[in-house]
């Protein structure tokens, strides 16, 4: 068994259940938000855990009452480039190593998956989640493009219309509205969400793995033409949409915790 100790500092915490390794993002006191490090990690757990001979399925939760709240727009690692490749590049290698990770991944939505959260549940293969979760990528109501892989993975799921009145709009859907629209697979008690998401990662990961693999890159396909179509293009929009008076005025408001005056 391999050692993913190193990720502990990377707020990854990692643990095995017989073939199902249990991803869990561990900063619970900042409901779980993807900044620094933890950025960086992601960009490469998919790959050493995909490729692990002893992990037939992921599943991906959250530790505490949140998912993922999306990117920490508060702070910003000091070692972490921040410059135009690099803004870039890590988004992009989060998304697409997802797209190429080949052991199922099973999202586990324990809380609010909002932004990149969203993104990293909806990319999943499988998604669960709790009846009393909510999801919703609301870059706008920062002043943002909803560019680290929402504009590629909500219209492949829900098609560009419905996509277009949840990313243009940043509204959040209950899990009841989510399951409805085919957003996720299935909603669970949160008492019963683990338990549900954990038989079926087991059940995936007890058939024979190189079937269950291939017919998951198979399937991909699709969603790399959607990742390789849309992902640069979106990041840098989103770029260019940070660099705007009203994405500055938006943060400075989500920071002060107000509600921002409606514009006419």
């Amino acid at each position: 068994m391999a050692d993913y100790s190193k990720y502990a500092e990377h707020h990854l915490d990692i643990q095995f259940r017989d073939r199902v390794a249990v991803l869990t993002l561990n900063r619970p006191e900042k409901r779980n938000a993807v900044g620094g490090s933890m950025h960086v990690a992601l960009e490469t757990i998919w790959r050493e855990l995909g490729t692990d001979p002893d992990v037939g399925a992921i599943v991906l939760t959250g530790a505490g009452t949140a998912f993922c709240a999306g990117g920490d727009i508060g702070s910003m690692d000091e070692t972490q480039d921040a410059s135009p490749l690099r803004m870039l590049r890590g988004p992009k290698y989060i998304v697409q190593g997802i797209a190429n990770c080949e052991a199922p991944l099973i999202a586990a939505v324990n809380g609010a998956a909002a932004g990149l959260g969203a993104t990293l549940a909806l990319m999943c293969d499988v998604v669960f989640m709790s009846e009393t979760a909510r999801i919703g990528d609301n870059h706008v109501k920062i002043g943002m493009v909803a560019g680290d892989g929402g504009a590629v993975i909500w219209p492949l799921l829900v098609g560009p219309n419905k996509a277009k009145e949840f990313l243009l709009s940043g509204r959040w859907a209950d899990a009841a509205t989510a399951k409805e629209i085919w957003l996720v697979n299935h909603v669970a008690p949160p008492e019963k969400l683990m338990d549900e998401a954990m038989a079926f990662a087991t059940e995936v990961a007890n058939n024979p793995a190189p079937a269950v693999r291939w017919t998951k890159m198979a399937i991909n396909k699709v969603l790399w033409q959607y990742v390789n179509l849309i992902i640069e293009t979106s990041l840098a929009t989103e770029g260019l949409s940070m660099l705007t008076d009203e994405h500055r005025k938006a943060v400075s408001t989500f920071m002060e915790r107000r509600e921002p005056n409606s514009r006419h």
